[in-house]
């Protein structure tokens, strides 16, 4: 359930992120469109359905699309129905603001969505996850519901933290001669924005928002809420906690710490060092690997 919530709120924020990068690209979007897609691991999907990447065909791939299982909708929409099969292991407040966030988008997604309300809906998205969220924290019990909910997020939010750092430094820098340029750090400031991190990031590092210095925060600060190393450190202490309530210690726990460690032990000029682009997708694969693990060990199968 709180892996679809996240999905659907990390879909708005890559699509965000895209489509900002797009807007400060003076050379046409198309690339960029297309970038978006595949980053977020759906372009075989997508190429199915579609022969170009458009704006139009993208954004609605991406938010409406009931026939892509990503999409923003289709996440809320599974999301709703896992929330009301588990409906006494969840609060009230937690149900109905899973419901009414379904309500809501479903109303909103109910049309086509253009770039000229694009801004509107991402941001309508985002904050109805966040009700959900806030109503998890306010009124459910910390026993091991709660730890698979924090659980789901932080795993869901850290692989999508990866892809949007991935979306800008890999594929939409166009060469190595944009490196330092005016638009390479406009671009890197649209990503800040993107993961809500521009005002903290300002605070401590004002005046200096090279690449470098805003890959470390959103990797390697275990302040900032969305780097990987907040989101793997959450990981292993709710998995802790799962270990403490069941007594048992699983292959995922092992993992888990390992991911956790990884990013601990590195600092920002080794990842840039031995690659950005081959760090990040080093994390994602291990992510998934660890959530293949959690589905199996703890049995979230049919």
């Amino acid at each position: 359930m709180f892996r679809y919530l996240e999905r659907a709120e990390n879909n708005a924020r890559l699509l965000e992120a895209g489509w900002h990068i797009a807007l400060t690209r003076s050379d046409g979007s198309t690339n960029e469109w297309e970038s978006i897609v595949r980053t977020a691991g759906q372009a075989v999907a997508f190429d199915a359905k579609h022969d170009e990447y458009t704006a139009q065909n993208v954004i609605n791939f991406l938010l409406r699309d009931m026939g892509n299982p990503s999409s923003v909708m289709a996440s809320v929409d599974s999301a709703r129905s896992n929330a009301r099969q588990v409906r006494t292991a969840l609060s009230r407040e937690v149900w109905e603001a899973t419901n009414e966030c379904w309500m809501v988008l479903k109303g909103a997604l109910s049309r086509p969505v253009s770039e000229r309300n694009l801004h509107e809906t991402l941001a309508l998205i985002r904050n109805r996850a966040s009700v959900v969220r806030g109503a998890l924290h306010g009124t459910m019990l910390r026993n091991d519901i709660f730890s698979f909910a924090r659980l789901g997020t932080f795993i869901e939010r850290s692989d999508s933290t990866a892809r949007i750092l991935d979306v800008k430094y890999y594929v939409l820098l166009p060469s190595a001669a944009f490196v330092g340029s005016s638009m390479d750090n406009v671009q890197w400031e649209v990503i800040l924005r993107s993961v809500s991190a521009e005002r903290s990031f300002s605070w401590l590092h004002a005046g200096s928002a090279s690449p470098q210095r805003i890959a470390e925060f959103l990797i390697l600060d275990e302040r900032m809420p969305r780097s990987l190393a907040f989101c793997s450190t959450k990981v292993a202490q709710y998995l802790k906690h799962l270990e403490r309530d069941y007594g048992i210690r699983h292959e995922s726990h092992v993992v888990a710490e390992c991911i956790a460690d990884r990013v601990q032990d590195k600092s920002i000029e080794t990842i840039f060092q031995n690659g950005l682009h081959e760090f990040l997708g080093e994390f994602v694969q291990e992510t998934v690997r660890l959530a293949n693990h959690i589905e199996k060990d703890f049995r979230f199968y049919g």
